[in-house]
């Protein structure tokens, strides 16, 4: 390898599920096998089974997917100490949306046992808080977030009780709504008048990150002041400031404001990069949607995503 660049450690969020997930880590790494078996005592239910096998419907459950992903990313995080890359500290940690559960637990802020029921009950109670079929997301391409800002603003004036808003900043052309489905459907209808490149309907269950949501977070505070939260050993950059936070007290409060609250994963990136002076990001969970976002982003770092055993070992060889 070659000289230790300094590294942060991301972690992924809902839809970068797949069926069969996580299975290549369990075969290869003992501490990721035990890192499953523990989940599954955890909640009581066989959710090894479900990442591996599926079904895919069932996966992609909120309540399901949440848990699972946690499950995945811990996973690989603990199975990378049986690896050359053992000895990479990082010199911050994040993740987008429910990914920051996987970064409080990689930071040593939040066991796993308890992290999973967290985001259990997280994933009930945001899919509970608007009926199916009321609300919805979109993503848009090729508008700035100021733009599309101002289209969610102005689809949400034109019906009273109806609102949308920007839900994730994921890269400096890539913007994400949530809201009521009759305004998000006319802030698509704007935003493609205004010149985006692509504005579509996402095929999720609910309007996550919006204000919408406000009753999941409201019902989520009680179990996050009863979860034993620590002081984390590497800075956390938040979703809901995009600044990072050391304290089991500020990551408790941040979890609460990122449900009803947009993801700043666009500027969560340029803090670690030009704050922290990140030269690797690596992506610690199944997929590469992280890493395609960063790219976008921080155009001078490198990016790896170590989904796979296999993409450990490439990267290692390329290093």
């Amino acid at each position: 390898m070659s000289a230790p660049r300094r590294t942060a450690f991301v972690f992924p969020g809902q839809g970068s599920q797949r069926v069969g997930m996580g299975r290549a880590w369990a075969e290869a790494s003992d501490a990721a096998r035990r890192t499953f078996e523990e989940a599954d005592d955890a909640l009581g239910q066989p959710l090894t089974r479900l990442c591996f096998e599926g079904p895919e419907e069932e996966l992609a459950l909120t309540v399901n997917t949440q848990p699972a992903l946690l499950a995945v990313s811990t996973a690989i995080h603990r199975a990378l100490a049986g690896t050359p890359l053992a000895g990479v500290a990082p010199v911050a940690v994040a993740g987008h949306s429910l990914g920051e559960y996987s970064a409080l637990v990689a930071a040593g802020a939040l066991p796993f046992a308890a992290a999973l029921r967290l985001v259990r009950r997280r994933g009930e109670l945001m899919q509970a808080a608007v009926p199916v079929g009321e609300g919805a997301m979109a993503a848009v391409l090729g508008l700035d977030a100021a733009a599309v800002a101002e289209v969610a603003a102005e689809a949400s004036g034109a019906q009273e009780g109806e609102l949308v808003a920007v839900a994730n900043f994921n890269a400096p052309a890539q913007t994400v709504i949530a809201g009521h489905r009759p305004a998000v459907d006319r802030a698509v209808a704007l935003a493609r008048e205004r010149g985006a490149r692509k504005a579509t309907l996402l095929a999720v269950s609910a309007p996550f990150h919006s204000p919408l949501m406000r009753s999941a977070r409201l019902g989520m505070v009680e179990p996050l002041r009863q979860a034993p939260f620590a002081d984390a050993h590497v800075p956390i950059v938040t979703n809901a400031d995009a600044r990072p936070v050391t304290t089991g007290e500020d990551a408790r409060e941040a979890l609460a404001r990122q449900i009803d609250g947009p993801v700043r994963w666009v500027e969560s990136v340029q803090w670690m990069e030009r704050e922290a002076g990140v030269e690797l990001f690596l992506e610690l969970g199944p997929g590469s949607v992280l890493a395609g976002l960063i790219r976008r982003i921080a155009e001078k770092a490198a990016v790896a995503s170590l989904g796979e055993p296999a993409q450990v070992d490439k990267f290692l060889s390329e290093a």
